[in-house]
């Protein structure tokens, strides 16, 4: 260390330094006689420790391998994290993954975010339970003894705090002499000359309540106090100041600690759908039992849920391939009830005897039996007290032997941990727990006369399955935490005799007749009849009992009504606990929540706890006034809000509403898309929105079409544009906003570096708005989308844009249809297309262009290398200015799309187009439709398609092909083998030129599309042709 530096400067130096330090007494000078030898040997005894766990971590997979992976940082945690089952937790997230929140490598967990900040002294990093908190730790304690992770981190002292759960009094440097023995004095890592890490993994093990407001204050590592304010005090900081401190728990624990206290706040994300793919192909990547598991899943959301969860998902996987190699797929698990009692039989399974004499498996169901029940007994209590790791002495406390848990069965559901200070157990994951807790229940309430909920016998009695069973509910409803229900699920779905078959061995079970399931079912009902005004998580854990018991009829129900639109009138109580519960887990909800037409004030107060984690919320067509908005403000404010996208199109609301989403604005963070087209807002309501925009940090797009913001709504909105650096996309269609609104948003413009996409159609723009837009575009280059579409807008302000093009080189799409744009604004833009290469995408649709004005954009496109789609439909051109177009296409080898739809062009401009494509292979799509083409036309462009092999769309709607020009098209589709898209649409084929175009189709396997709607066909012709185009072709669509 320090003398090697000095013996670089000068031998002399460093051998005085040398001997000072060596006869020095000094704490500082023992450490750095002592720090290479030490660290060596404190590496090789944590490598030896953390390298037995690894096969622990049974989640490994190269492909998902923590080192590319990302914690998310986050700002604290929610309500919702601290008081909700993680079952619930990961569901209604889906796997936690929020892509608004910023990553952070493992290896940057402990460094500073930016080069003026410090380091972080306490790092609380939270996950669900099996999301993989300790075996973030284990590698990272792995990757350090390696020194491939944080090598500026001296010592890494690592505790499992429910290994401290046996002891009481202590002292901060016994505890380190305790567990690391061979350091030889704890003092030397403990002070400001090192840099040391000090790890508690799994706070919400640690049975002792920390107590942060009471904790009796300690800065003497020598002194010795209770565990859980040695704990308390080194996380505070009064203990141990300068060693930096990573603690791990469960969400609802970890928020006893203070968050003053906790300097940075990560959260371990979930699997998402595509991880888990890559962990069945990683793990079965024999057969194709990575690809039927996957199956299961996409057809048991419920299941997928689970398989969010890591270790869940490694469990289920296991537990279908036992059942599969078993040969026995029809009876895979569909619910999670039914998941956990096959693995607890696979589990049970393994260990017996082979031959399987009665004797002897007799004995070997007895004794599982035993253990189970046993297991059970703890596992209910246990959870009660929520308590998750437990003591040999608890062990024996509820009849459990030792070497029983040494068995298959006890193995399979326990898992041992020892280390130099304690030996713990804990059920393989806390879902286990709950169903071993569900399984004593539901065995003991048919026989017991007190509340099982009361561990001693003296209580109120309780006689009678279904008396202990409503009990059971009311104390799941009356927990604020949710930590009863998964368990009141597993004690659903035990009433289900596919659940109970595999459980026959190993439960003492009666006869069932199936009525206590049919009770159930009539009682969950009633309880979902009873629900409050709002729907909980209380209430909707009951509609995921009502599936676990396999009674799915009202929820089939809702699900069809949400998939086709037709909740209106609909949603009573009953049927809004169930679409919260879709909220979760139906595929119709996990891209986009479709709530259009069907939702009110009373039914969106109800649901809003639920709408709070869905990403994309379409509310379109609720006539929803600004009382909702008042709601839906809070709900946009609301910390857990998971909400990317949110649409409220065609709906009524005013100033007062725009100014609620604008208070939530403030602090959302989350929201990306604002769709507010068709509503009232005003100028008012747009001013209150734009006072938002400055301050609003995630906002990318908003849709303000036809609004009515008027000019002063525009100008907020343009000072908007000003200091906003986020916003990509806005759309302020019809909103009257004039030039004088046009110029602001210009002046805007001139500064604005990362708006993309400005819709400004039917403004009433006019030439001077135009202009001032044009000025705009010379100064900038990142706007890449521009429409003005109906702004009459005249050869004046066409002659400002095309000006303006000649020096912009950022602009790629630009929207003229339905102007006053000539001849000369057409000229004008002919000789912009000689000088930008940049733009794309060019719509004139809808002017007066003319055979001049199109003959002089055309002799621009034999030269420009940008334009790839020119739109020119509707603009007085015949065949003289189709000439010129099809003479610059061959040369031009960009234009991938060419519109001239409702062009009076005729079979002469049809053949001239139709040679081109002999020789052109840039264009893609030719839309012809009402163009007056006839079979001499159909003729040639049947020619055309046999030597060409690019083109893929033909539109030739509403002409007079007739039967001849279609059986020359026909022809042509024997050897082309480019066409995907071919509209017939109106063309007077009969049912002979149908039969030709339906024949040819046997040799045509590229064709995906055929319209021949509106031939005179007939309904019967019809159904034969469409018949025949089906079996030849069966992958293409028909419209006949």
């Amino acid at each position: 260390m320090l003398t090697s530096i000095a013996a670089a400067k000068e031998s002399q130096s460093s051998d005085a330094l040398q001997a000072f330090i060596e006869s020095s007494d000094s704490e500082v000078a023992q450490l750095i006689l002592s720090y290479d030898a030490t660290v060596k040997k404190h590496k090789e005894v944590l490598l030896q420790q953390y390298e037995k766990q690894r096969d622990r971590d049974s989640v490994s997979c190269p492909k998902l391998n923590i080192s590319s992976r990302s914690l998310l940082m986050v700002d604290g945690l929610s309500d919702f994290q601290q008081k909700e089952h993680d079952l619930m937790q990961v569901g209604v997230t889906r796997g936690g993954r929020r892509n608004h929140l910023r990553q952070l490598g493992l290896a940057k967990l402990f460094e500073p975010l930016t080069r003026v900040s410090l380091p972080p002294r306490v790092t609380l990093t939270v996950g669900v339970a099996g999301i993989g908190k300790t075996t973030w730790v284990r590698h990272f304690i792995r990757q350090w003894c390696h020194g491939t992770m944080c090598p500026d981190i001296h010592f890494v002292l690592p505790f499992t705090l429910c290994e401290l759960n046996g002891l009481e009094k202590l002292s901060a440097e016994r505890l380190l002499k305790m567990t690391f023995p061979h350091l030889p004095a704890p003092g030397l890592v403990l002070n400001d000359a090192c840099r040391t890490l000090l790890i508690f993994d799994g706070l919400d093990e640690f049975r002792s309540t920390l107590n942060f407001s009471d904790a009796a204050p300690c800065n003497d590592p020598k002194k010795e106090v209770s565990i859980d304010d040695l704990v308390t005090n080194i996380i505070r900081g009064n203990l141990l100041p300068d060693v930096s401190v990573w603690v791990t728990s469960r969400p609802g624990v970890a928020s006893l600690i203070p968050g003053g206290l906790v300097d940075r706040v990560t959260e371990i994300p979930g699997f998402s759908p595509a991880d888990i793919q890559v962990f069945l192909n990683h793990h079965f990547s024999e057969n194709d039992f990575a690809t039927r598991i996957w199956a299961h899943l996409e057809a048991h959301k419920i299941l997928m849920v689970m398989c969010y969860i890591p270790c869940i998902c490694w469990m289920l996987a296991e537990t279908l391939l036992y059942i599969m190699q078993s040969g026995t797929q029809e009876s895979l698990p569909k619910t999670c009830t039914e998941l956990y009692a096959h693995f607890c039989s696979m589990k049970a399974e393994v260990g017996e005897p082979r031959g399987r004499e009665p004797v002897k498996s007799e004995q070997h169901h007895a004794t599982n039996r035993k253990l189970l029940g046993n297991l059970g007994r703890l596992a209910f209590y246990s959870l009660l007290k929520h308590k998750y790791t437990f003591s040999e002495q608890d062990l024996r406390a509820y009849g459990i032997d030792l070497l029983q848990t040494q068995c298959s069965l006890g193995v399979g559901v326990l898992v041992r941990t020892e280390s130099t200070i304690h030996t713990t157990y804990r059920f393989t994951h806390l879902t286990l727990q709950e169903f071993l807790a569900a399984t004593f229940y539901h065995v003991s309430s048919k026989r017991a006369i007190f509340d099982l909920f009361s561990e001693s016998t003296m209580s109120w009695p309780k006689i009678g399955f279904q008396n202990h069973f409503r009990s059971a509910f009311q104390h799941s409803q009356q927990a604020e935490d949710g930590h009863l229900d998964l368990f009141v699920r597993f004690l659903t779905g035990l009433l289900c005799p596919t659940t109970m078959k595999p459980l026959a061995g190993l439960l003492a079970l009666g006869k069932d007749d199936g009525s206590q399931k049919v009770w159930a079912g009539g009682f969950l009902h009633s309880l979902l009849s009873s629900v409050g005004s709002v729907v909980s998580l209380r209430a909707v854990n009951l509609a995921y009992c009502l599936q676990e018991l396999q009674h799915g009829e009202l929820l089939r129900s809702v699900e069809e009504d949400l998939r086709q639109g037709s909740l209106a009138g609909k949603l009573t109580r009953p049927h809004c606990v169930v679409l919260g519960f879709l909220l979760h887990v139906s595929p119709e909800c996990s891209e986009q929540t479709n709530l259009t037409g069907c939702l009110n004030y009373p039914t969106v107060k109800s649901l809003l706890p639920q709408l709070l984690y869905c990403t994309h919320l379409r509310l379109e067509n609720n006539n929803f006034k600004d009382d909702v908005m008042e709601l839906l403000g809070s709900l946009l404010s609301a910390k857990d809000c998971h909400i990317r996208k949110i649409s409220l199109a065609d709906n009524v609301i005013s100033n007062k509403g725009a100014k609620a989403l604008s208070r939530a604005l403030l602090v959302n963070r989350t929201l990306t898309a604002i769709n507010l087209k068709n509503n009232s807002i005003g100028s008012k309501g747009a001013k209150f929105l734009a006072e938002a925009l400055k301050m609003n940090q995630a906002l990318v797009s908003i849709n303000l079409q036809n609004n009515s913001i008027g000019e002063e709504g525009a100008q907020g909105i343009a000072d908007v544009l000003q200091s906003n650096r986020k916003l990509v996309s806005l759309n302020m269609r019809k909103n009257t906003i004039g030039a004088g609104g046009a110029k602001r948003i210009a002046e805007a413009l001139k500064t604005n570096r990362t708006l993309t996409k400005l819709i400004l159609c039917s403004n009433q723009l006019g030439d001077k708005g135009t202009v001032a837009l044009a000025e705009a575009l010379t100064f900038n280059h990142t706007l890449l989308s521009l429409q003005l579409q109906s702004n009459s807008i005249s050869n004046k302000g066409m002659t400002g844009l095309t000006k303006a093009l000649r020096l912009n080189r950022g602009l790629v799409s630009l929207n003229l249809r339905e102007n006053s744009i000539g001849v000369e604004g057409a000229r004008n833009m002919a000789h912009a297309l000689q000088e930008n290469n940049s733009l794309q995408n060019l719509d004139l649709t809808a002017n007066l262009l003319h055979d001049d004005g199109v003959q002089a954009i055309a002799g621009a496109i034999r030269f420009n290398q940008g334009l790839t789609s020119l739109h020119l439909q509707w603009n007085f051109i015949k065949s003289t200015a189709t000439k010129a177009l099809a003479q610059a296409l061959l040369s031009n080898t960009t234009i991938q799309l060419l519109d001239l739809q409702e062009n009076t062009i005729g079979n002469e401009g049809v053949i001239h187009l139709a040679e081109a494509l002999k020789v052109n292979a840039s264009l893609r799509t030719l839309c012809l439709q009402g163009v007056s083409a006839g079979t001499s036309g159909a003729v040639a462009m049947a020619e055309a398609l046999t030597s060409n092999q690019t083109l893929q769309t033909l539109d030739l709607r509403g002409n007079a092909v007739g039967m001849e020009g279609a059986k020359a098209l026909a022809n042509s589709l024997k050897s082309n083998r480019s066409l995907k898209s071919l509209n017939l649409q109106e063309n007077s084929l009969g049912m002979d030129g149908a039969i030709f175009i339906a024949t040819a189709l046997k040799g045509n396997h590229q064709l995906a599309y055929i319209n021949l709607q509106g031939n005179g066909i007939g309904e019967s012709g019809a159904k034969v042709i469409s018949d025949a185009i089906r079996a030849s072709a069966p992958g293409c669509v028909v419209d006949i």
